[in-house]
């Protein structure tokens, strides 16, 4: 079978990249290479970024509600291929396909609130701030916007960013991830079929010499990114050091407080699938339980019960509820991750390693594993495993629960699994998290609201989606202006 070489998408025309280097892009439950990603020279991300800068001339004098109405052309088309391309990311990242439907839904939710954008970038107007002049503020694109995507939700995450950045008339060139580069290439198809004007939106797929120019390149205004926190940290030094404005979402370690009261049947599904939708792969993974008091006489069994049930396979199979971890490099640094718990002192309660499924023997498969009395300063409670893993520790109260919570390096997500409403208020107003949940295994914010990470889990100042959004692809600009009578036609 002839393996499909992936091409650029550059001025509005699918190209070939100038380099013979290729990255091969394989299913993670068979192993089997299903493309090849080129690794673009940085010359291709300068011929793109030139286009994207000549066609933002154009663009940025396009009224909003006219830029608004390709959004809702691409939002029938992707409503068209949701199947299509929920498939397709399940096959390229390994996620169980409804775990793909929900991804696809929440890039589709950030058209529809990006579509809102002539009301979204309305200024503020103050009229006869002194006699005969009055003060407004305007809404203006950036230019250029650069972003740079994970590997872990091929579709989802370049959404945060792209309709926002488009509906407020700037222009755009994506890195996709070389793991997962296939779903935002369908998207690209799908742009050109809504009749987007040539050059306003750019696909350049490569390595870290392409995302490097990104952050480099003086026609690129902005730069959208989510990875993980040393790299965050790198792309968001880089970038303001050019003058970008740069919005760096990291890692996480995300914890969730279970206090006795609790309603374990609830606790318990809810977890499971914070714990282990997404195979762990996921920045709001529930990756570390903290029980308060006895809660853990009834949680651990209870969480290790409906570990050792779920159904892990090929995500395509409806009755398989995970999928794979992303590479055979993964699966081996998860799984040594899972050893350093256990020599840190951890209990094995629920062990995943060297998982065979069969018919799928090559897959980089991991069932859902679970570490209890891990040591609060131990690495498996510290470190992003991103994979199935749960570390479990115990407080005796729950004031000793916050202070475990607000011990860490990170900031995305806490959660906390109660009945009582004043220690559930009291977590709201004092975890130090952007996203709280309460009675909710994955806080992940609806597409009208930010995506509020803390800590070494965002750099920036303006976070994806919603208003922040809107925020970051547009700067201000205050207008004051007098008209004197005798200058002003007389009516």
């Amino acid at each position: 079978m002839t393996v499909q070489k992936l091409q650029n998408f550059i001025n509005g025309q699918w190209v070939d990249s100038p380099s013979d280097a290729y990255r091969d892009v394989l299913n993670p439950a068979t192993a089997e290479v299903i493309a090849q990603s080129p690794l673009s020279p940085v010359s291709e991300l300068d011929r793109a970024a030139q286009v994207a800068a000549k066609a933002f001339e154009s663009w940025k004098k396009v009224p909003a509600v006219q830029r608004v109405q390709y959004l809702f052309k691409l939002k029938t088309l992707l409503e068209a291929e949701f199947e299509n391309l929920s498939r397709t990311i399940t096959e390229e990242h390994g996620k169980t396909l409804d775990e793909s439907r929900g991804e696809m839904r929440r890039s589709i939710e950030n058209v529809e609130v990006a579509c809102g954008i002539p009301t979204l970038m309305m200024g503020d107007v103050s009229e006869d701030i002194a006699p005969g002049v009055d003060e407004y503020m305007i809404r203006q694109p950036l230019g250029v916007a650069g972003i740079i995507c994970p590997f872990n939700f091929p579709g989802m995450i370049a959404f945060w960013f792209l309709p926002y950045a488009l509906a407020c008339g700037n222009t755009v060139v994506i890195k996709p991830s070389g793991r997962t580069p296939i779903t935002m290439v369908k998207v690209c198809h799908l742009l050109e079929q809504i009749g987007l004007p040539a050059g306003v939106v750019n696909l350049v797929m490569g390595g870290e010499e392409i995302a490097n120019g990104i952050l480099d390149h003086p026609l690129i205004h902005s730069v959208s990114f989510v990875g993980s926190t040393p790299v965050a940290k790198h792309v968001y030094s880089r970038g303001s050091a050019h003058g970008k404005r740069v919005q760096a979402m990291g890692g996480a370690k995300n914890p969730i407080v279970i206090l006795p009261d609790a309603d374990l049947d609830v606790t318990t599904n809810i977890l499971a699938d914070s714990a282990f939708g997404n195979a762990g792969q996921r920045c709001l993974a529930a990756s570390l339980a903290i029980t308060v008091d006895n809660a853990d006489k009834a949680f651990l069994p209870a969480i290790a019960e409906a570990a050792r049930k779920r159904v892990v396979g090929y995500g395509l199979n409806p009755e398989v509820q995970m999928g794979p971890v992303i590479t055979a490099q993964d699966k081996v640094r998860i799984e040594k991750l899972i050893q350093k718990g256990i020599d840190e002192g951890g209990e094995m309660l629920v062990d995943g390693r060297n998982t065979i499924i069969p018919g799928y023997e090559k897959g980089y498969f991991i069932r859902p594993t679970i570490l209890t009395d891990v040591p609060p300063d131990g690495e498996i409670a510290r470190t992003e495993i991103f994979g199935p893993v749960l570390a479990v520790m115990h407080a005796k109260t729950p004031q000793e629960a916050l202070k475990l919570v607000n011990d860490r390096e990170y900031g995305n997500m806490a959660c906390i699994f109660t009945r009582d409403g004043s220690a559930a208020r009291k977590f709201r107003n004092e975890a130090v998290a952007g996203n709280i949940g309460i009675n909710i295994g994955v806080a992940a914010p609806m597409a009208f609201f930010p995506f509020s990470g803390w800590r070494n889990s965002f750099f920036g100042t303006l976070h994806g989606q919603g208003k922040h959004a809107v925020e970051f692809f547009t700067q201000t600009k205050v207008v004051v202006e007098r008209w004197p009578k005798e200058w002003t036609r007389k009516f």
